[in-house]
């Protein structure tokens, strides 16, 4: 009985909340959807092979070049919260195509830049764009689905963009082999052409005119504020947020620890990398197929505890001075439970609020973007050693076990 609910669910969208003459085609949706929320992580990650050859051509200094990533992740988070209001108020598609229209030719500025300022600026704008389509992607979700359904298309989600992160430093590095670093930003203002003919031939509207909210800046703020007030929101998007810390603080501190501590050589780095976002994509898949039989709340705990067993193994491996087997094993639990929560708190967090996914959607991300990425510079400040990694994962994940327990017991989201 279940089983077939959930068919159905997949197979009919929220009827309060879609137009009736578009049947959700989930696999085009995913690849559409996903390319647009894989942005962010191409743009910030594609281009870092690239720093030291950039230092020298710009004749640039190092901290210079690093403003390039600082504005862009400061851009990231305050254009999540222009676009996702205006999506709700003019509808998804318009916002959409203008966001992807600015990140292509804000990436062709970029190709172009003559020094580092004019880089910084088109970066800016770039992140502008970035965020319009991690947004939009994540209100159009909510728009075509429910329930059941939502948590199983956040799973396919998960398989396009959880790739992103691993494979974006991977294809920065060998484009650096045929071009310079002018062609990453080449690469990235193709793929945004490619996105806006895929989007404007493909993506219809999902938010009817009828369900759209003001766009007067006294109800914006109103609005966000309803959202910060509902404890059940808040629980999940910090719970989603913390679990991704975790996810941060590996990125940060797994090269130090694994090529200095360990003694990996890059490219065997490149493969426990490589493994590592392959376990986070194949339990997103999994949760997929178990979000029919079980609550997204119930998978949602179960994904928060394998994190903090993982996590208190890399701190045991890590204490022990272990051998790697010993230390990969947990690390490779802890990355992989992304998987599970990520979905699951994602859609927990938007299923009470299907007239403003938008906005909803832009303090999800913002939450993630300051709780995660705000932790990768804590793992450096404590030594960036094997036990500092492993502690800020362990920590982040009994944070987010716990926020979820304490401030979600109410949900009556299933």
């Amino acid at each position: 009985m279940a089983g077939s609910t959930a068919v159905n669910e997949v197979r009919t969208t929220h009827t309060s909340s879609t137009p009736r003459t578009r049947p959700p085609r989930t696999a085009r949706y995913a690849l559409l959807l996903g390319g647009l929320t894989a942005f962010g992580p191409l743009s910030i990650d594609m281009y870092l092979p690239a720093l030291p050859v950039m230092a020298g051509e710009l004749n640039s200094t190092d901290t210079q070049l690093q403003l390039t990533l600082a504005v862009f992740l400061v851009g990231l988070g305050v254009g999540q919260l222009v676009a996702g209001p205006l999506s709700d108020a003019f509808g998804r598609r318009r916002p959409l195509l203008v966001g992807v229209v600015v990140f292509a030719v804000a990436s062709a500025v970029a190709a172009l830049s003559p020094s580092v300022p004019a880089l910084v600026a088109a970066r800016a704008v770039q992140a502008l764009g970035a965020a319009t389509g991690m947004v939009i992607a994540r209100a159009a979700v909510r728009d075509l689905y429910s329930g059941v359904a939502m948590a199983r298309f956040f799973s396919t989600l998960m398989l396009v963009t959880g790739v992103a992160p691993v494979l974006a430093p991977l294809l920065g590095g060998q484009l650096l082999r045929w071009t310079s670093w002018r062609g990453i930003f080449v690469t990235l203002t193709a793929f945004g052409v490619v996105l806006l003919v895929v989007a404007a031939l493909a993506l219809p509207e999902t938010l009817p005119r009828g369900q759209r909210r003001s766009a007067r800046p006294g109800d914006i703020v109103r609005t966000y504020a309803a959202l910060l007030r509902d404890r059940i929101f808040v629980g999940h998007a910090l719970t989603v947020g913390l679990a991704f810390a975790a996810m941060f603080a590996y990125i940060s501190g797994s090269s130090f620890v694994l090529q200095h501590h360990y003694g990996l050589s890059p490219a065997e780095y490149g493969v426990v990398f490589g493994l590592n976002g392959v376990g986070l994509v194949l339990v997103g898949q999994l949760n997929g197929r178990l979000v029919s039989r079980f609550a997204p709340k119930t998978l949602l705990r179960t994904g928060l505890t394998a994190a903090i067993v993982g996590g208190l193994g890399i701190v045991a491996a890590a204490a022990a001075d272990a051998s790697l087997p010993l230390l990969l094993l947990p690390l490779f639990v802890t990355v992989s439970s992304v998987g599970m929560v990520g979905p699951n708190a994602t859609t927990l967090a938007l299923a009470d609020h299907p007239n403003s996914a938008g906005s909803a959607s832009a303090l999800l991300g913002l939450v993630q973007f300051l709780v995660g990425g705000g932790t990768s510079p804590i793992v450096g400040l404590l030594g960036g050693s094997a036990l500092a990694m492993a502690a800020v994962m362990a920590t982040a994940a009994a944070a987010s076990l716990t926020v979820s327990i304490s401030l979600t017991r109410a949900s009556s989201a299933h």
